[in-house]
């Protein structure tokens, strides 16, 4: 029987595809998964807690942090900084537990740069009129927010061919059942 090693995988593709339902799902449905928790310059909002849905750090430790090298991926979106702490998924990783990453198109290229073993895992909607859809039903964004995002929509599918799988989330508990064989798969040692 051959040694398991732990495997970062980062769950990624354009706004609004349902990449933190997916993930929050999965990570449901397995506890054997880390999920890396990103932190942010943004301000904490009221029913947020720190270390849980974000690590909420000032700009000025952030960009320290950016420094020294701490982080896996970083970007400024929106006048507030977002990243990846290296720390925690190394940890993860060295206790031989997988890690669950939810990030933008750009920062899982960062990601792939930095650990070419990381398994990018795209996920992708149904159509791109379904996306368009999906944003406005939230009715979390103005209308100007969503054309920014529409514009952005043709570059983050593009991201795709970079990507080691293309999972189409069409239905949330398929699209977790997709994820869940990709790793079950890499564990028995195929692609």
């Amino acid at each position: 029987m051959t040694e398991t090693k732990a495997s970062l995988y980062v769950i990624s593709g354009p706004s609004g595809v349902g990449k933190g339902t997916v993930c929050k799902a999965l990570l449901s449905r397995d506890d054997s998964l880390a999920y890396s928790v990103s932190a942010t310059t943004r301000q904490r909002r009221p029913d947020e807690i720190d270390g849980v849905h974000y690590h909420f750090l000032t700009k000025e430790d952030f960009m320290a942090r950016v420094e020294r090298g701490e982080f896996l991926e970083w970007a400024n979106v929106y006048e507030n900084c977002y990243g990846t702490l290296k720390s925690f998924v190394l940890e993860q990783l060295a206790s031989g537990k997988d890690v669950v990453l939810e990030i933008d198109t750009n920062g899982a290229l960062q990601v792939k740069k930095l650990m070419p073993e990381a398994v990018l895992v795209f996920l992708a909607p149904p159509s791109a009129e379904e996306l368009l859809s999906r944003l406005q039903g939230r009715e979390t964004e103005t209308a100007e927010e969503i054309a920014k995002r529409q514009k952005c929509l043709e570059f983050e599918l593009s991201q795709q061919v970079f990507y080691d799988y293309t999972v189409v989330n069409d239905e949330v508990e398929r699209a977790v059942d997709e994820i869940r064989q990709i790793i079950a798969r890499r564990h028995a040692g195929q692609k």
